[in-house]
């Protein structure tokens, strides 16, 4: 049995989910998100609770499937009551950052400053040096922190580059210089 599959997932009061045919929808005061679900996954919502079930308990990837909709299905409750948010880290002397309605501009020492458009859904905030990325799908939410870090990741001399607020980037030694005539 999963474990994490078999654990209900709670509604909490101002969330409503609905089952219709292979799509469950969640609305809360965040917003509204749609999943769709696999043929093999059962899933039975009541008042309270979400149940996630599988056809065939002792099928290895029937199973996978039972504790990955089940996590799926507890970050669409998640994400339309409190929200998600990644912070990202933008360090190197005269790297700038600002954030327009709809628009995020990035100095990263390239000769002309880089202006990526942010998706309807998501919210950007900055503050200094620091990029907050708010929304209520986790994957959108991660996946456009990552297209934001791929514009300039982190190196491993100096650590210049975007990274997130709680990566560690591991340092590299620098050349060493070799003194001409000190030896034997």
């Amino acid at each position: 049995m999963s474990r994490i599959g078999k654990k209900p997932v709670i509604i909490p009061s101002g969330v409503k989910a609905e089952l219709k045919d292979l799509t469950l929808t969640v609305t809360g005061p965040k917003g509204i998100l749609v999943l769709p679900l696999h043929p093999k996954v059962l899933v039975t919502v009541n008042e309270k609770e979400i149940l996630v079930d599988v056809k065939a308990k002792d099928n290895k990837r029937e199973k996978a499937l039972w504790g990955l909709f089940r996590a799926l299905i507890q970050n669409l409750v998640e994400g339309v009551t409190k929200g998600f948010e990644k912070k990202l880290e933008v360090v190197g002397v005269g790297f700038k950052v600002a954030a327009t309605p709809g628009k995020l501009t990035l100095n990263l020492g390239f000769s002309h400053p880089i202006v990526v458009d942010v998706p309807k859904e998501l919210t950007v905030a900055v503050d200094k040096n620091t990029i907050s990325i708010f929304g209520a799908d986790k994957q959108k939410v991660g996946q456009f922190a990552a297209e934001v870090r791929e514009l300039k990741k982190p190196e491993p001399y100096k650590g210049k580059g975007i990274k997130y607020s709680d990566e560690v980037v591991l340092r590299k030694a620098g050349k060493v210089v070799k003194v001409v005539g000190g030896g034997k």
